[in-house]
Order: structure tokens, then C-alpha cells, then sequence
């Protein structure tokens, strides 16, 4: 990628010359996304909702199909559960959906259903925090607010050799000061934030910076020194903490299986598992089962272990031991009908990744699982 744009100097600072610089590369350069463009700023909102720490090319199909199947405001503020988690299936930090539902209907009370231009009132509204509220301020109604995110922060904190703690809301603040005066004498605040964004994620990577083609490459002082890979710094990560948990395999006789909703207030809330739960390492099979009786009243029969599943999330990694069973007695309650279920496979309700994996290995007629995936949450 060639920089064709006027550089940055490196003598004093001057907002006006990295303004140009970066708006001149931007638009050169940019990648093509169905959000940007878009005349409908609910789009870069939900847009803007999915990239929270994730990265584009995994946003791109959860957006085409979010949209299809929620085009409105009015019809994502009617979602029922299942509905609307279904089509973030594997996107990971669910509570991102459950807001974007409840902006919507707050948007549709308070709002005529249109996203408010500014900063307090988008601020206001579930889900959003001054990020994404700086964001959508700026591109769909050119607010002068920069944002800070992961790839703002390690481009300003290599330009200008900052030790501080990203991760953290002072930081982050005084960033945002440090670069308001660019971006007020822009004329485009929303192409400023973008162009930042992109040159973070094209350029000025974690690992292995294109500075040779970086329009601030001759005032950056990381790469005057060679200190590219310094910053941002980033504390010692601490050590993963493992837990253990069980899932079983049942198909009935029309080939379906069994699934069970999760508390919609904990980990992965309202997605659809296998019946099971977190377990002790030393578990054995028959306490395995005594937990799915009490689970969904039916008692498993004829357990074979089916292998297993390790799962990666934010903040711990999970190890899901796998069986698969017969019915042996018992019936669904009806006070557990709400979540308990038998589902045909594809299933159309919205699966845990761990249950999507075990189930898709299991169709495939395999004699048993074994295998692993990460998730961008726990929550």
C-alpha cells in the first residue's frame, strides 16, 4: 500500500498538517463497508455496536444479516429473545444485542425513533458509552468529538511515546483532549475519527507496522527510535483460570435434540446448550447425569463419552466434556417447558458456540468430539 499523501513534519506539532495527512491517505485508501456511506445513521450504529472489540471481517455477515432481518428501529425494539439473538449467534458479548433492543425501544419513547445528534443523549442510551457515542456523533452528524479506541490509542501512543494504560478512562480522555484540536478545524469530523481507525487497523498494527507507508511516519516518534513495538504498553496478562463443565447429547426418535435455555441475566444469557453445567474435573458419569435430571427432569441412560470441547472466553477457558445418552424415564415439567425443548437440527433457536460445535461434529457422524474455540465474551 503506497502513501500518496502530503507527510506530517516532524518539527512542532501541527494539527492542521496531520489533519490533512491522514484525511488525504484515508481517502485513498479506505476500505469498503456496507455501513459506511450508509444515509441511514441507525446502520452506523449497529455497526458501530458490532466492532466494539471486534474485528471488521468478522463483523461484515453479522451485519448484512442483522439488517435483513431487523431493517428498523421499530422492528429491532419488537424482538423477542430468541429472534433477536439468533442472527448475533457467534459473535460473542451478547449483552451488546440485548442493548441494542433496549435503545431501540428508548428511541422509540423518548425519540420519534430517530438517533439524537448529540453527545449527552446518545450517551444516555443502553449500550452506548463515550466511544460510541463519539463515533456515531461524528460521522452521521459531524460532531467534533474524537473517538479512542484500541487502534487510536496505538497510533497516538506510538506518535507520541505515551506510557499510559488505554484499557483505563483517563487515558482515554486525555487522548480525546490531545487530538480535539485536529479535528475541530477538519470540516470532517467524520472522516478524521474513520481515518484514524483505519490507519491503526491497516498500517500502524500491533505487530509488525507498515511505517514506511504511514502518512505520520516522519513525526512519529516510535519509529524515529525504533520503539514501534513498545507501545502501547500493556500490564502483565494474568493467568487464565479453567473451569469444567459437562454437556449431553440426546436425540429422540424424530432425530431432534435437546436443548436448554440459559438464565437471561448470567453468562451468555437466553442462548440455547446442551443439557449439563459446570461440573468438578473428577466428575463422574453418574454425577454428570443426577445434573441433568435435576436439570430437565429426564434421566439419562446408556452414556458413551463423546469426547471434548475446549472454549476460550474472555476470562477464563472452559473444558466441555461431552457425552451422548438415551432417555431412559422422567418427562419435560411444564414449569421447564419455557427452557427446556427438543429442537430439529439446523436449529433456528440462537446456540451457545460450544453447543453449535459439539452438535455440528456430532451430525457430521462423527464417534466423537474433539476440538476448540475462542469467544470475544462471557457476558
Amino acid at each position: 500500500m503506497k502513501c500518496r499523501c502530503p507527510a506530517v513534519s516532524n518539527d512542532v506539532f501541527d494539527p492542521i498538517r496531520l489533519t490533512r495527512a491522514l484525511l488525504v491517505w484515508y481517502r485513498a485508501n479506505r476500505r469498503e463497508m456496507p455501513w459506511r456511506g450508509h444515509p441511514d445513521p441507525y446502520a452506523v450504529w449497529v455497526s458501530e455496536i458490532m466492532l466494539q472489540q471486534t474485528q471488521v471481517d468478522t463483523v461484515r455477515p453479522f451485519f448484512a444479516r442483522f439488517m435483513a432481518r431487523f431493517p428498523t428501529i421499530a422492528s429491532l425494539a419488537a424482538a423477542p429473545d430468541d429472534a433477536l439473538l439468533k442472527p448475533w449467534e457467534g459473535l460473542g458479548y451478547y449483552t451488546r444485542a440485548r442493548n441494542l433492543r433496549k435503545a431501540a425501544q428508548v428511541l422509540l419513547d423518548r425519540h420519534a425513533g430517530k438517533l439524537p445528534p448529540t453527545l449527552a443523549e446518545l450517551t444516555a442510551l443502553p449500550g452506548i458509552g463515550p466511544y460510541t457515542a463519539a463515533a456515531i456523533s461524528s460521522i452521521c452528524f459531524g460532531v467534533c468529538e474524537p473517538v479512542v479506541d484500541g487502534n487510536v490509542a496505538r497510533v497516538f501512543s506510538r506518535f507520541w511515546l505515551l506510557a499510559d494504560d488505554f484499557r483505563k478512562p483517563g487515558p482515554r480522555a486525555a487522548l480525546a483532549d490531545r487530538l480535539r484540536p485536529a479535528i475541530t478545524g477538519c470540516g470532517d469530523p467524520g472522516d478524521f475519527n474513520q481515518a484514524i481507525m483505519e490507519l491503526g487497523a491497516l498500517l500502524c498494527s500491533p505487530r509488525s507496522p507498515a511505517c514506511e507507508a504511514c502518512p505520520l511516519r516522519p513525526a512519529c516518534a516510535a519509529a524515529e527510535t525504533g520503539r514501534q513495538c513498545d507501545f502501547p504498553v500493556r500490564p502483565a496478562a494474568a493467568a487464565i483460570p479453567e473451569r469444567h463443565a459437562v454437556g449431553f447429547i440426546f436425540r429422540d426418535a424424530r432425530n431432534r435434540v435437546l436443548l436448554v435455555r440459559r438464565d437471561s441475566a448470567g453468562l451468555l444469557g437466553g442462548l440455547w446448550e446442551l443439557p449439563g453445567g459446570e461440573i468438578p474435573k473428577t466428575h463422574t458419569p453418574a454425577a454428570a447425569a443426577r445434573l441433568v435430571r435435576e436439570q430437565t427432569g429426564l434421566a439419562p441412560a446408556v452414556l458413551r463419552p463423546a469426547g471434548a470441547i475446549s472454549h476460550t472466553f474472555s476470562h477464563f477457558r472452559l473444558r466441555l466434556s461431552l457425552y451422548t445418552a438415551t432417555v431412559a424415564s422422567g418427562r419435560i415439567a411444564p414449569s421447564l417447558r419455557d427452557r427446556v425443548r427438543w429442537s430439529p437440527l439446523p436449529s433456528d433457536l440462537p446456540l451457545t458456540t460450544a453447543a453449535r460445535h459439539a452438535l455440528a461434529d456430532a451430525g457430521d457422524g462423527r464417534n466423537g468430539v474433539k476440538g476448540s474455540s475462542k469467544s470475544r465474551s462471557a457476558r
